[in-house]
């Protein structure tokens, strides 16, 4: 399925991992991360994001 909106997902992507083959597809990211039982990196801010600790645990304690 081929993304239709990925340069608009890209102006607001936070993903700061240059390897990534997702970026802008949303959708991807999510259910690559869903898996990983992670968040992707929209969910963090800037400096936890930088981290690349995509856990339930650190968006947790990110957001106490």
């Amino acid at each position: 399925m081929e993304c239709p909106n990925i340069e608009q997902n890209l102006s607001f992507c936070s993903c700061t991992y240059e390897g990534c083959a997702r970026k802008g597809r949303c959708c991807e990211c999510v259910r690559y991360h869903v898996i990983k039982k992670q968040l992707p990196a929209c969910a963090f801010t800037a400096s936890a994001e930088s981290t690349y600790d995509r856990s339930f645990a650190k968006f947790a304690e990110e957001n106490k």
